[in-house]
């Protein structure tokens, strides 16, 4: 058997004073597509953070995060394996950086001041071919404030992408995106699964929930409610039980929408 992407037993997680998760128990093969739903506050992100490494779980002698089989990961290395798109990252360019800085600089692991490192002729093909693989080209020159909320998520996930990383993390990849823009970037998830990257998406937008990804887990409140394949777990009764809402879920072509009941 393969060693998984991502192995946490019996962890619990704080963020300041506040327990995010008790006891939660979670296993991501390499080769899985999975979308990570729930509604805000339910504990996504914190989950992402332990993937990336921005958080730790209290350390016990019978609790572990494993990234490919290691407890202690290469911040580095880790970068050249796993991918991440956040619109966080938007706000944190300066608005004179252009599109080619934005790609150039998930090379760099850096987002602010990129002028004090060396680039060479390697660093910058290997920036020009991502972009050109996205159709981005158009844009490697304009300033980063004068491109559409769309663009700019779309270097943020050509910054992602530079290494060619086994695994791509996207945390609500089309938040704040008009239909053109959120559209363009699920097409762009779904060129990543053929092109070789496993996605694991978190989010509350369940038509962020594109046809490649099977495997759905529902979290609330800190705790992973159900886990299993899209197609069971994706009814209107269990989406109602998840937000607490009244809705109806309807499927189209791979697709789920949520409409009101």
């Amino acid at each position: 058997m393969n060693t998984p992407l991502l192995d946490i037993n019996n962890v619990t997680v704080y963020r300041e004073q506040n327990r995010v998760f008790e006891n939660l128990n979670l296993r991501i093969e390499q080769d899985e597509n999975v979308a990570i739903l729930g509604p805000n506050g339910a504990g996504k992100s914190t989950l992402l953070k332990l993937l990336t490494r921005e958080l730790y779980p209290l350390d016990r002698p019978d609790s572990w995060v494993k990234i490919y089989g290691n407890k202690t990961v290469n911040v580095q290395e880790l970068r050249s394996k796993i991918g991440w798109v956040s619109y966080d990252f938007q706000t944190q360019y300066l608005p004179i950086t252009t599109g080619f800085e934005v790609v150039l600089s998930g090379l760099l692991g850096t987002i602010g001041n990129l002028y004090q490192y060396p680039v060479s002729d390697l660093q910058r093909q290997l920036v020009h071919d991502t972009m050109k693989s996205l159709g981005l080209l158009q844009i490697k020159d304009r300033m980063f404030h004068h491109l559409s909320s769309g663009q700019q998520r779309r270097l943020i996930l050509a910054r992602a992408m530079i290494h060619q990383p086994l695994a791509v993390i996207l945390d609500e990849p089309t938040s704040s995106l008009d239909l053109q823009g959120a559209f363009q970037v699920l097409q762009d998830m779904r060129e990543l699964i053929r092109g070789g990257s496993s996605v694991i998406l978190a989010t509350h937008h369940i038509h962020e929930i594109i046809p490649e990804i099977q495997r759905v887990i529902f979290i609330r409140d800190g705790k992973i409610i159900a886990d299993g394949d899209k197609r069971e777990l994706l009814t209107t009764d269990n989406i109602n039980h998840l937000y607490h809402t009244k809705v109806k879920l309807v499927e189209h072509d791979g697709y789920y929408q949520t409409l009101p009941a």
